[in-house]
């Protein structure tokens, strides 16, 4: 069936700024570990382009499913893909950085997946007080920059100190500003899976009691006795 080109949300300025992220996310990985300026640069223009097609979504109505999960599994990938890198980088602490990949990837996938499983419009509306303030515009893109910034210097650090400010590495000095933040959304991450938890057992809840109810399966059981 032909889809009119209104409705042709593959081809929406969002998902148009997806792909791009996803362009230079690859190129990124391809560079990280012989050319730093290059990787860098991708990286960070794709991680910012995450701003980006969400103010374009909101402006030119454009907002999709297929966006969030598009937007979700760049940033997901992304990130892991910079992690693998550092802990192939800084192999003596490779154990937190398969941790915080598995923190990442499977507390958010869980999230987006109870999410779709409840009927929610967005990931983004949650009656959790922690979700609510997490996922406030500003908050959240406080929070995915320093997590961002945090584990951009520790890649930059590899290759260089980068400029002085009275003598200490600016690089280094920003690594330790943002990783307690780092540490924190980690920490909320496990809070996605906690509260996706709680709503996906309210479901299994539901859908036992309403299986006990069932005419059917209540006829059922009659006949068998």
């Amino acid at each position: 069936m032909a889809i009119a080109e209104h409705d042709n949300i593959f081809i929406f300025v969002p998902n148009l700024i997806g792909y791009g992220r996803i362009v230079l996310a690859i190129i990124a990985f391809w560079f990280m570990s012989t050319n730093y300026v290059v990787a860098g640069w991708c990286y960070i223009i794709s991680a910012l382009l995450d701003a980006v097609d969400g103010h374009a979504a909101r402006a030119l109505n454009q907002s999709t499913r297929f966006g969030a999960m598009l937007d979700q599994l760049t940033d997901r990938c992304g990130t892991m893909g910079l992690l693998v890198t550092l802990a192939n980088f800084y192999p003596e602490y490779m154990f937190w950085f398969q941790l915080s990949i598995a923190i990442d990837v499977a507390c958010h996938w869980l999230y987006m997946q109870t999410s779709v499983v409840v009927g929610r419009v967005s990931h983004k509306v949650n009656d959790n007080f922690v979700m609510r303030i997490y996922y406030q515009k500003d908050v959240l893109t406080f929070m995915c920059c320093v997590n961002e910034l945090f584990y951009v210097c520790l890649y930059l650090l590899h290759f260089t100190s980068g400029p002085l400010i009275l003598g200490a590495s600016l690089f280094k000095i920003l690594a330790f500003l943002t990783g307690p933040f780092a540490i924190l959304k980690a920490l909320i991450s496990v809070m996605h899976a906690y509260v996706a938890g709680i709503d996906l057992a309210a479901v299994d809840v539901r859908e036992r009691q309403e299986k006990r109810h069932s005419p059917e399966i209540q006829n059922s059981g009659k006949k068998l006795e």
